[in-house]
């Protein structure tokens, strides 16, 4: 059964045991489901990731927010190794256990990936899913994805990681780097990211792919949404997801990196509660 936490941590939200996991997730709102993916940053965290997305979301749905095994405050007596199959498990084991049937999906990079796995495994399960910055597609590891995944814990190599993030490097405050820095000290938290991503990373990207005849196969609705200036996903994966999925549009932000819910929150949430709250079936393949 799920448990609420009465607590002064923001990133803590209800407590949930299935097997060998209890996963850490949001429970925000009433009404049709949102299921929130967040993206692999050292110290990530749900909230950490959709904070600025929930409150914008919770007025007209219900938003699931789950922190994925290996990330965040879920914690796991397995070991858990990057595989989009094992977290594409633990959402439908949450979403189960919680007896919720149909959802749409957001997920953000990583997440984007995870999204595309459970779409495949459970197409009848997904109204709709937004891909924001997505992996899903092989790409050559950039520059900036190799150092997001081969971070060592330090104030001033949280801060470099930080800036690629995003176009405008001053809303990279120090508080927000302490407060991402902080996270990534916590107990586990860095041993366990450096399992998931070890060297060589290509690989990573290649598991996170899903083949192209699975995803030309994909007929669900999905909105791909992409900041131009992204240093970590780049823009030409989105790109080439579109052209693969029957069912999608690609919605490019102009002066925009990889945190488009972080960086441009108020267009971010109006786009997303445009496409949620539209028509369900309509192809728009443009």
């Amino acid at each position: 059964m799920p448990e609420a936490i009465e607590n002064n941590f923001p990133e803590i939200g209800n407590s949930i045991k299935i097997g060998a996991t209890t996963i850490n997730y949001h429970d925000r709102g009433d009404g049709a489901v949102v299921l929130l993916i967040h993206g692999s940053g050292p110290g990530v965290t749900a909230w950490a990731n959709w904070r600025n997305t929930i409150p914008a979301l919770e007025g007209n749905f219900r938003v699931i927010a789950p922190d994925m095994a290996g990330f965040g405050y879920t914690e796991t007596t397995d070991v858990v190794e990057c595989s989009v199959e094992r977290w594409a498990k633990q959402l439908c084991d949450l979403l189960d256990a919680l007896e919720i049937g149909q959802i749409s999906i957001v997920g953000n990079s990583f997440g984007g990936s995870i999204a595309l796995e459970f779409i495949r495994q459970h197409p009848e399960r997904c109204s709709k899913a937004i891909l924001m910055g997505s992996v899903g597609v092989s790409f050559p590891l950039t520059e900036g994805l190799d150092a997001v995944w081969g971070y060592q814990p330090s104030f001033d190599q949280m801060k470099r990681l930080l800036k690629l993030f995003v176009a405008d490097e001053g809303l990279i405050t120090d508080d927000l780097v302490e407060m991402r820095y902080r996270a990534s000290l916590r107990p586990g938290v860095q041993e366990r990211f450096e399992r998931l991503f070890p060297e060589p990373r290509q690989r990573w990207v290649d598991a996170l792919a899903q083949q192209r005849d699975v995803l030309s196969s994909i007929s669900n609705k999905l909105l791909l949404i992409h900041g131009r200036d992204d240093k970590i996903i780049p823009i030409h994966a989105s790109e080439q997801l579109h052209e693969l999925l029957p069912n999608s549009t690609l919605h490019r932000i102009d002066d925009c990196g990889h945190w488009v819910q972080i960086e441009q929150a108020q267009r971010f949430n109006s786009i997303v509660l445009d496409f949620l709250i539209g028509p369900p079936d309509k192809s728009s393949h443009e």
